[in-house]
């Protein structure tokens, strides 16, 4: 992966951040009342955006770290994703998925600080 493709991925991450926070507050207001979830859908949307801001940093340095830079794009379809639905559907089981994407995000944290320079073999 390049970085201007990782830019890309992360500017994306980035704008859905903020229209999902959007729509959260505006277009799903009643729903995420009704279902006692609005907590839940501003947890996803906190994690979403700081992942995505650390994405566009990692996009930003070279050489790419696609390592920790995948970590943190799966714990935001992830963790995020999760809560989103959760949020939405008031499904509770999804809640159990939810840990994953944390793991994710704890590797991808971890990957950074075993490996600061980014000159890892395993894709760091």
């Amino acid at each position: 992966m390049s970085n201007a493709a990782a830019m890309r991925g992360a500017a994306l991450a980035g704008f859905l951040a903020v229209a999902l926070g959007a729509f959260g507050a505006h277009g799903l207001k009643e729903t995420l009342s009704a279902h006692g979830t609005t907590e839940i859908w501003e947890k996803a949307v906190l994690y979403h955006f700081v992942h995505a801001l650390m994405l566009v940093l990692l996009a930003a340095r070279s050489p790419l770290r696609v390592g920790p830079w995948c970590c943190f794009l799966a714990g935001i379809v992830v963790f995020s994703g999760s809560l989103y639905l959760l949020a939405v559907t008031n499904l509770r089981w999804l809640g159990a998925i939810t840990p994953v994407g944390g793991v994710s995000f704890l590797a991808g944290w971890l990957w950074l600080a075993l490996a600061p320079a980014g000159k890892s073999r395993a894709g760091g």
